[in-house]
């Protein structure tokens, strides 16, 4: 075989080869790429800051007197008796796999000032805000236990006109709190029992509710989570 003969030959090997090894890295990269971890989906404001739009005065006892109202860009619930408070007129919202994130204040009293109930499937549990005079915040209730006698009961004390970021994130399995960038909470709920007091029944299926006090909330927000976000959630034992 000639010399000129071998080159052309051996110059084509190369440039297929070359050509194999492009498509190798091409569908490598495409690989890479679809296992890069997806943006968290937006989320879904709830409150406007304008008005009461999707939201209704809970049917709390005495309810009728107490002027619930949209003021300087936060729903305020004013002292009930006892209690106050605002609840979604929304059908649309997730019941599990999603994150819930709110500011609440108290602006008046010392127990709890914006109880948060949410769904969890298909039940609801209640995330209480400095109840017990102040001094627990957890989650009610637990296999019938409220927030002061479970596990997730924590010592958490609230000044008055001061700003607080909750975060709650809620899965099949478990549920995990945050209070301004303070994990406070995380459960296991494998075969746990869940519901609410009675006192917040109304609350559902998403509300916030006040006792013998008066709060406020703003920048009301709910978006599903991602699968990495709940595989992260699990809490082990």
């Amino acid at each position: 075989m000639s010399a000129s003969i071998v080159q052309i030959v051996t110059g084509r090997l190369v440039r297929g080869g070359l050509a194999a090894l492009a498509m190798v890295g091409t569908l490598a990269g495409a690989g890479v790429a679809a296992e890069e971890p997806k943006e968290a989906p937006r989320p879904l404001v709830l409150f406007d800051g304008k008005t009461l739009d999707g939201w209704a005065k809970t049917d709390f006892y005495g309810a009728e007197k107490v002027d619930v109202r949209v003021e300087d860009g936060r729903i305020v619930m004013p002292l009930g008796n006892p209690l106050s408070g605002v609840t979604t007129t929304r059908t649309d919202l997730p019941k599990s796999n999603y994150e819930l994130t709110y500011e609440a204040m108290r602006l008046e009293g010392t127990d709890f000032f914006a109880a948060a109930t949410f769904p969890v499937g298909d039940s609801f549990l209640t995330l209480v805000n400095g109840g017990w005079g102040g001094h627990i915040t957890g989650l009610s209730s637990l296999d019938g236990a409220d927030a002061s006698e479970n596990e997730t009961a924590r010592g958490f004390s609230y000044k008055n006109d001061t700003w607080y970021r909750f975060r709650v994130r809620v899965t099949d399995e478990a549920i995990r709190v945050v209070i301004d960038d303070k994990p406070m909470i995380a459960v296991d709920l494998e075969n746990r029992h869940l519901g609410t007091r009675i006192e917040t029944r109304s609350s559902q299926p998403l509300g916030f509710a006040t006792w013998e006090s008066a709060g406020a909330v703003r920048n009301v927000q709910i978006r599903k989570l991602t699968s990495a976000e709940i595989a992260e959630n699990r809490v082990e034992d």
